[in-house]
């Protein structure tokens, strides 16, 4: 509200002036600042200088609120099942003219779509919230400090935040987390503590600092224009293999009939066949051994087993051939084998034979 401190009417030559404006930031001139307008009044009395006059005209700047948040990079965070402490990051800018706390919350999606495609169909576990505090960009485990706001963000300024979860064992493949990290606007000043929600200035421009929401909607739920409040969205996107196992079994020969129309009599040739088969377009499964106790009416057929052989069509009806590498063994009654790195879209089996006792 203007104040005038000094008004004179007078047919003479008149010159104005602008004394004490701030300096313009990218933010707008800060909030509280007073904007002083001089006028100076010259005039003469029969040819004669007269002492000048002038009237003045404070006004107070009032303070506009608006901040955004933003996912960094643009692109899923790729997980895997059973994976700890995964993040996400944010940038949290304060674009307001004025130094304020920023509320954090960071909230998981009930279904609906990602941000980056895909239908959220899980929850993380343990979600927390970290800042970047030594500003590398990167989470650091035991350096970056768990928070619930932003202390004290000068106007222009911006931090990091991390969201950091747990992704439950048992995921599949192209399952998707959504989240959400959510700040608001409030009063700073005390350091170390956070400070009130800040409201918006309502009615008529006061002589005071008056308050004005400019930020944009967001796509977290209640984060409307205009509110205080800024917004982004993230995911986690899991990366595993799509495993399955089938075992197969065929008679190889008999002791009566030999290889011709054996039968399951004692003393037959039994050859089974486990097959993995890992989907395409999944991850590929490393590590991946087989064990297999082996029945107690039968006999391990000394140097039968073989791994990583190829399969001919589709399990359980295809035809597992016998082109693998000798391994495996058996330990008390259990036959072993390694198969290693199954790739997607590709399958390996474990061969061997047995006789019936």
């Amino acid at each position: 509200m203007s104040k005038i401190i000094r008004q004179l009417a007078v047919a003479s030559g008149l010159t104005a002036g602008v004394l004490g404006a701030s300096p313009a930031l990218a933010a707008g001139t800060a909030a509280g600042s007073t904007i002083t307008n001089t006028a100076t009044l010259n005039y003469q009395v029969g040819g004669v200088a007269q002492t000048s006059i002038n009237a003045s005209n404070n006004i107070t700047v009032d303070r506009k609120i608006t901040l955004t948040v933003a996912e960094v990079g643009s692109a899923t965070t790729t997980v895997v099942p059973g994976s700890s402490a995964q993040v996400t990051s944010f940038t949290v800018t304060n674009s307001s003219n004025d130094t304020i706390d920023l509320g954090l919350t960071a909230a998981q999606l009930s279904g609906g779509t990602a941000a980056h495609g895909g239908t959220d169909n899980f929850d993380l576990t343990g979600l927390s919230m970290f800042v970047d505090t030594n500003s590398n960009g990167t989470y650091d485990a035991g350096t970056d400090q768990a928070a619930t706001f932003l202390d004290e963000v000068a106007a222009d300024a911006s931090r990091t935040v991390f969201i950091v979860g747990n992704v439950p064992l048992g995921r599949a493949n192209a399952d998707v987390a959504g989240v959400t990290l959510v700040a608001q606007a409030r009063a700073g000043g005390s350091a170390g503590s956070q400070g009130a929600v800040i409201t918006e200035t309502t009615g008529a421009n006061t002589a005071g600092m008056d308050t004005v929401f400019a930020d944009a909607a967001g796509p977290a739920s209640g984060d409307a224009a205009r509110d205080g409040k800024a917004s982004d969205d993230d995911d986690y996107t899991v990366s595993a293999p799509t495993l399955t196992v089938t075992k197969q079994s065929r008679v190889v020969s008999d002791p009566v009939n030999g290889s011709t129309n054996p039968k399951l009599i004692p003393g037959a040739v039994v050859e089974y066949c486990i097959v993995v088969q890992n989907a395409a377009g999944s991850a590929s499964a490393s590590s991946v051994t087989i064990s297999d106790p082996l029945p107690a009416q039968t006999t391990f057929v000394a140097a039968s087993s073989f791994l990583n052989g190829t399969y001919t069509g589709s399990a359980p009806t295809g035809t597992c051939n016998l082109d693998g590498t000798a391994g495996g063994s058996v330990a008390s009654g259990t036959l072993s084998g390694t198969l290693g790195t199954v790739a997607a879209g590709t399958t390996r089996t474990l061969y061997f034979q047995v006789t019936i006792n």
